[in-house]
């Protein structure tokens, strides 16, 4: 007689949650992987901005500290609609502050904040909190957890799966179609490793939007 084939095992999470900084390349690229495969296999991602900015803070190399404030204000705004309009609006924002931010390859922030709002129907005076403090504690908590559950010595993106959390995957481009699905399907498989730790190579090449 032979056997019974198992059942293969679900590639579909209990919970996902994705922290960003809107200011990072890769983590755009990981963000719109995420999202495809999200929208693929029918399950949500919750949205979670952190602050390079905040995480480097002490850092004695400032050679990207103009992009850390950039992103610092992005995600003030991000904070300021979320608190405003809930979970649901982090993530749309996110997309439409990065794809000008990155593949648009745009570096005027304000225009970009003004013009994101826009797109979603949101207040525009919400863009005021780019340069408010009052938003940088919940930024702050965010990224101190992130760091938490993922470990020291990383930075974005950080993807948590089903509890299990991780620096990466970093890819360019962006794997779309099957390949995003396989890539996926891959990660899944290694967070459900409860001592699985790091895989890495030497990186090559620069971000391909």
């Amino acid at each position: 007689m032979s056997a019974t084939p198992e059942t293969p095992r679900s590639t579909n999470p209990t919970s996902v949650e994705f922290y960003f900084d809107p200011i990072c390349p890769w983590c755009w690229m990981t963000s719109r992987w995420a999202a495809e495969v999200a929208e693929t296999r029918g399950f949500e991602i919750a949205w979670h901005p952190i602050s390079l900015a905040i995480l480097n803070e002490g850092n004695p190399d400032e050679s990207h500290a103009e992009g850390h404030r950039q992103g610092l204000r992005a995600g003030r705004v991000i904070e300021a609609a979320r608190r405003r309009h809930g979970e649901g609006v982090v993530g749309a924002l996110y997309a439409e502050f990065g794809a000008r931010i990155h593949p648009g390859a745009r570096g005027d922030f304000d225009a970009i904040i003004v013009e994101g709002l826009a797109r979603l129907e949101l207040d525009p005076e919400l863009a005021a909190a780019a340069d408010s403090e009052e938003y940088d504690a919940q930024l702050r908590a965010n990224t101190d957890h992130a760091i938490e559950i993922a470990g020291p010595d990383v930075g974005v993106p950080i993807i948590s799966i089903d509890g299990v959390a991780f620096f990466g995957p970093v890819v360019t481009p962006a794997p779309t179609g099957e390949a995003a699905l396989q890539l996926w399907d891959g990660i899944y498989a290694a967070a459900s490793v409860p001592g699985f730790y790091e895989l890495k190579r030497g990186r090559t090449e620069g971000p391909r939007f």
